[in-house]
């Protein structure tokens, strides 16, 4: 029986898209693409702009409806991404879900508990571990479980990770990554640059 192709969804919940999440979405899409599955960005408030490079990537679809409205016939279908689950996420339940749901509760620190909407719906929860993720690292160890069949303890990752941008300049990032075949944080493109930017942007500001 061939796999049923797999559907990431983050239910996107603010107004906009701020320039961090705007690269973590551009990741998933083009990591999605790659593999053959689909990225949505769901519950979009009517006249939200999508950015023309993600827009430009065929795995991805804005909605404006809800996860709830769109799988209303088939909620067992859909596996929500649930820090306070009780079971971790496993290879099996790719063979059980084809949905994969992210509340955009990923990437806040500290950790906003967004998911307790999406819970009271009544998708059933998985687990990524017990370290806080951002939202494009919970796609990727998500599709690496349920499409590569790698148990979620055994994906090399790294915890809270040190960016150098100079001999006397870097920052922790409070998060935990999925690691390269060198160690190295997998990021978005352009996300290093990005956080420096930031980082600048706030030393500046304290003069």
């Amino acid at each position: 029986m061939a796999a049923t192709k797999k559907t990431y969804i983050v239910e996107h919940l603010d107004e906009e898209l701020g320039p961090w999440s705007e690269l973590e979405y551009l990741a998933i899409a083009k990591e999605s693409q790659e593999i053959g599955s689909e990225f949505h960005l769901t519950s979009l408030p009517q006249g939200f702009k999508v950015p023309e490079a993600l827009a430009a990537v065929l795995a991805f679809k804005a909605e404006n409806r809800g996860v709830e409205e769109i799988y209303a016939a088939d909620k067992s279908r859909v596996c929500l991404l649930d820090p306070a689950a009780k079971k971790d996420l496993s290879p099996e339940d790719g063979e059980t879900f084809d949905v994969f749901l992210f509340g955009g509760i990923l990437g806040d620190d500290p950790p906003r508990d967004r998911t307790s909407e999406l819970r009271k719906k009544g998708f059933e929860g998985r687990r990524l571990g017990p370290v806080q993720m951002t939202t494009d690292t919970a796609v990727r160890v998500t599709r690496l479980v349920v499409e590569g069949k790698t148990p979620v303890d055994k994906i090399p990752y790294v915890d809270h990770p040190e960016l150098k941008f100079s001999e006397h300049e870097s920052t922790q990032m409070p998060f935990r990554y999925v690691t390269d075949k060198e160690g190295k944080p997998i990021m978005p493109a352009g996300m290093v640059e990005l956080i420096k930017k930031d980082s600048d942007k706030a030393i500046d500001d304290m003069f």
